[in-house]
């Protein structure tokens, strides 16, 4: 009898030793866990826009440039400091076959080659100082374009005087391009003579 309950207490006493060792291990075993905040503060970084495109600015568009106007063919006066007006005057064209009287100038003018572009010489300025005044024959020729080619000098007054204004001035001048059988061709042998006068102004 005593042996039996020497053994009930060594049960009883390994079973509350049992119990309290799985008891701390549980408690051993516990895991903090940690509280996030209730609001996370979040970071974010603007980053550049690629997608922004620079405007260009427009290019403007310019009008386009009126055409230089034609050579005035109306007789223009020189005014020179000592009250003279400088004036020259075409006075005589004269032309191969049939010819007729022009009005303007005074000159005869072909049918088939008639001025379209005068322009007037330049009065020189060493002439009209010394109040020189004279005059200059040429012969010439048109080509079939109506340019005048050829330019000779066949006489002047005085010489060397305005021969170089008189055939700057009658290598612009442009006529009607003459025609034979529907072609342009070129005409020969035409002469004109210019006159350099002064005249007071009045």
């Amino acid at each position: 009898m005593k042996k039996t309950v020497i053994i009930i207490f060594l049960a009883g006493l390994t079973t509350i030793s049992l119990f309290a060792f799985m008891a701390f291990l549980i408690s051993s075993e516990k895991v903090e866990v940690s509280q996030l905040p209730d609001n996370p503060i979040i970071d974010v970084a603007s980053l550049p826009d690629d997608s922004i495109v620079e405007s260009k600015p427009k290019k403007l568009v310019q009008p386009p440039e009126p055409p230089p106007p034609l050579p005035s063919t109306v007789e223009p006066t020189e005014t020179t400091n000592s009250g003279m007006s400088l004036v020259y005057t075409p006075t005589v064209i004269t032309m191969p076959n049939t010819t007729i009287a022009g009005a303007e100038f005074g000159h005869q003018v072909e049918k088939d080659a008639r001025p379209i572009v005068r322009v007037n010489p330049k009065y020189p300025i060493s002439a009209a100082r010394d109040g020189i005044e004279g005059w200059v024959k040429l012969s010439f020729d048109i080509n079939p374009i109506g340019e005048v080619i050829n330019i000779q000098i066949i006489d002047a007054y005085p010489k060397r005087t305005f021969d170089k204004a008189a055939k700057q001035a009658l290598r612009k001048w442009k006529y009607r391009a003459k025609s034979v059988e529907g072609k342009a061709v070129t005409q020969h042998n035409f002469t004109v003579q210019l006159d350099f006068t002064m005249s007071k102004a009045s």
